[in-house]
């Protein structure tokens, strides 16, 4: 998909293009900048964060195996994180990088560089991306319908956000994510019209075949226990 909608917007606005694919994928030590930008992340953003989900894994607020804490989470944990990204993004992009003598590309803001980089001494290599190239690449490759784009199914999505208004709809902090996500978790499963993708079922319970019986389970008196049928079930 990137390769693609990276070689049509190419072709849109150079049609000497055409007929060559656009988009490379680098061999090793090619991809320096980025690799450094990944590795600063990694370094300065993501233990933080590491750090405070695992103290709701630790506290048993959160359970990996429980659909509704899963969708709960996913609706106010993923775009929270998101926006802590994007703050993360805007602070090192208006961040001055340290000074370099041996650096021969502009030193200064990088934001101001991109926007300005006559003001910098250097030359503006960037091309101009037409609007309706956006658009069109977006409704070729993207279909904002499918489920995948979804955080959580629309029907639960629309209870969630129910739930978070009768709330008050509360700051969602790093020091307030947890105590926001345990509220709603309450209010949910107090709720009385719990939307049909939380509401217990038996419907996944599939009857045993015809003349079988259940595993053989035999258990021992230090805790450990076979489940087969060795032996009449006795391993």
């Amino acid at each position: 998909g990137i390769a693609n909608g990276h070689t049509l917007l190419r072709q849109w606005h150079d049609p000497a293009l055409q007929g060559t694919l656009q988009h490379r994928w680098m061999r090793t030590k090619k991809n320096v900048m980025p690799e450094i930008t990944w590795s600063q992340l990694r370094r300065r953003f993501t233990p933080g964060f590491e750090n405070l989900l695992d103290a709701g894994v630790h506290n048993g607020w959160y359970d990996a195996g429980n659909t509704l804490q899963i969708m709960i989470f996913r609706w106010i944990f993923i775009p929270w994180l998101q926006t802590e990204l994007n703050a993360y993004k805007d602070r090192v992009n208006n961040t001055a990088k340290r000074r370099d003598r041996n650096k021969v590309l502009p030193h200064g803001i990088p934001e101001l560089i991109y926007n300005s980089p006559e003001d910098f001494g250097a030359l503006d290599f960037k091309i101009g991306i037409e609007p309706g190239a956006i658009d069109r690449i977006r409704s070729a490759y993207i279909n904002p319908s499918h489920t995948v784009s979804d955080l959580v199914p629309p029907t639960l999505g629309d209870h969630l956000a129910s739930c978070y208004d009768h709330l008050g709809c509360p700051v969602i902090t790093r020091n307030s994510v947890w105590g926001i996500y345990l509220d709603m978790l309450n209010a949910i499963q107090l709720s009385d019209d719990l939307p049909a993708e939380i509401t217990p079922t038996d419907d996944d319970e599939l009857p045993l075949l015809a003349n079988h019986e259940d595993l053989h389970f035999q258990e021992d008196d230090s805790g450990f226990y076979y489940m087969g049928g060795v032996r009449g079930g006795r391993g």
